[in-house]
């Protein structure tokens, strides 16, 4: 049976008149998502690969992306975004499947579906966004909330002996993924890396070679209640000397080579 055109499945969740226009994001004064967003528009263009991309964006403020791109777009349940796009990229193997969520959706209610995604070793790219707290809903405590910080629910500072520590995301899916993953931790401190692992995550995906997950450490002013330089100092130092920013796994010459083969 022949196959149908990805829009055929999914269609453009915005009006024609938007295709040749850009607009502000809705996101709080010094949030990072925009930031990360640009990154992943930025490596989306340079691979020419619009029209091939399913994009999903988790419950939280991911869901303020939902008509950022040309391209189709979906918004799931809270912690969804990763079997959507799965199940997308398996109905469908010739899109290009991007999971876009925050800490909360990827490490907390979502943690499930991340770690089967990543021992079934789908096919798809994952971009989760870390900004250490649950920001929609106030500033809570997350899973990446690092020891010592206050939040609205550790008034006086995340006890690690009673909570655990800050988990190391990218660093377990590199542990239970198979040979052919990406994994990589990047920053809105360093855009250019940012865009490039981003990039490098999509290609592995179009190579076929397995799952792609990039971690990107992001600000969040409102909640941290920071200014601008309180703000950088915190990602910059406190973030990146726990959550270390770099490539955490890559696939082997010999994998890459296969790959091209295949």
């Amino acid at each position: 049976m022949q196959s149908l055109k990805v829009g055929e499945y999914f269609q453009p969740a915005f009006p024609s008149s938007w295709l040749e226009t850009t607009k502000p994001h809705n996101f709080c004064p010094g949030c990072g998502h925009g930031i990360v967003l640009k990154c992943l528009g930025q490596a989306i263009d340079e691979l020419k690969i619009a029209d091939q991309v399913v994009y999903g964006c988790d419950i939280g403020c991911s869901l303020l992306s939902w008509n950022f791109f040309n391209a189709d777009c979906v918004q799931t349940h809270h912690g969804r975004t990763t079997p959507f796009i799965a199940g997308a990229k398996r109905a469908t193997p010739e899109i290009i499947g991007i999971a876009y969520m925050g800490d909360g959706g990827g490490y907390a209610i979502g943690s499930q579906h991340l770690v089967n995604a990543a021992v079934r070793n789908e096919k798809i790219t994952i971009i989760l966004v870390n900004n250490v707290n649950y920001a929609m809903t106030g500033g809570q405590m997350a899973p990446t909330t690092l020891a010592g910080q206050i939040t609205e629910t550790s008034p006086y500072g995340k006890d690690v002996e009673s909570v655990g520590k800050p988990i190391l995301g990218p660093e377990m899916v590199a542990a239970i993924s198979q040979e052919g993953a990406y994994i990589a931790r990047g920053t809105i401190a360093n855009i250019k890396q940012l865009t490039k692992f981003i990039r490098k995550g999509i290609e592995n995906q179009m190579a076929g070679r397995g799952i792609s997950f990039i971690e990107a450490l992001s600000s969040c002013p409102t909640n941290w209640r920071t200014n601008a330089e309180k703000t950088w100092q915190f990602i910059e130092k406190d973030m990146a000397s726990y959550f270390k920013v770099g490539e955490i796994k890559v696939p082997t010459a010999k994998e890459e080579e296969n790959a091209h083969h295949t």
